[in-house]
């Protein structure tokens, strides 16, 4: 077979697996709808960028670029809240101007979600751990979308699920303390009391948590609140990760019978 016909019968397979997933969405909404959080860790962008000989930023640019067209597939779906992981605070450690490229792609995208006033935005994660500016900016992006009346969206920079729980732990002794109530405070210690105090107040917890890269852990994201959440590991590089992939994932969900431990 010819090259060119090669390429065609490519492009009509793409065309053809594009068109059923679009197909999907449009079925499905109503069946997805009971997902009522959905969390990812946008992992593997630089792996991409590596596999295609193109600088690390060029990925970041990419993995940036799908934010977009994945909050829109939610949307779509009727999932009302979702959880971004971009950022770690083990990625703080990384080579100085690769961070820079880094955390001026996360700037960007929190810039263009505030400006398209389609999402809530919320920030997981201690940002005074962050250059000043970058902070001010996020934080600034996240103001900006409190009226808006779109799908909620966490994203978590500078996050460790570690820091989360001790830092929640850290507010209650804080809390008791001021008010003389530390002896009391072992008696009414609970798992909801210290969910009140995690950056997810008043949230659900994940009903399902995609991680993206093909790596198979949580690398320390969510861990209370993913407790009993569904897992889905994806071979595809989250710049990659498209719409016939988030397919699968949501149908994958829809096949699980979740016990909670029971």
């Amino acid at each position: 077979m010819e090259q060119g016909v090669v390429t065609q019968v490519i492009d009509h397979r793409a065309v053809t697996r594009q068109r059923h997933a679009e197909r999907y969405l449009a079925s499905s909404a109503s069946q997805s709808a009971h997902i009522s959080h959905l969390a990812v860790i946008l992992d593997g962008n630089r792996r991409w960028a590596s596999q295609r000989g193109l600088p690390i930023v060029d990925g970041y640019r990419a993995g940036g670029d799908n934010v977009h067209r994945f909050l829109g597939w939610c949307e779509e779906a009727g999932i009302p809240l979702v959880t971004l992981w971009p950022l770690s605070m083990e990625n703080l450690r990384r080579d100085p101007q690769e961070l820079q490229a880094l955390l001026t792609v996360i700037v960007d995208v929190f810039d263009e979600l505030a400006e398209s006033d389609r999402w809530r935005l919320h920030i997981l994660g201690d940002l005074a751990r962050l250059p000043p500016a970058v902070a001010q900016r996020i934080s600034m992006a996240e103001q900006r979308t409190h009226r808006s009346k779109g799908v909620e969206v966490n994203i978590a920079v500078a996050y460790s699920g570690r820091h989360e729980v001790l830092r929640a732990v850290q507010c209650l002794l804080a809390e008791h303390s001021l008010a003389g109530t530390l002896d009391q405070l072992i008696n009414v210690l609970s798992t909801e009391l210290i969910a009140s105090k995690l950056y997810t107040a008043g949230q659900p917890d994940p009903d399902m948590v995609i991680r993206a890269s093909g790596e198979q852990r949580l690398s320390n994201f969510m861990p209370w609140q993913s407790a009993f959440s569904e897992l889905y590991f994806s071979p595809m590089c989250w710049p990659e990760f498209g719409l016939a992939d988030f397919e699968d994932a949501l149908a994958t969900y829809q096949r699980r019978q979740r016990r909670f431990g029971m």
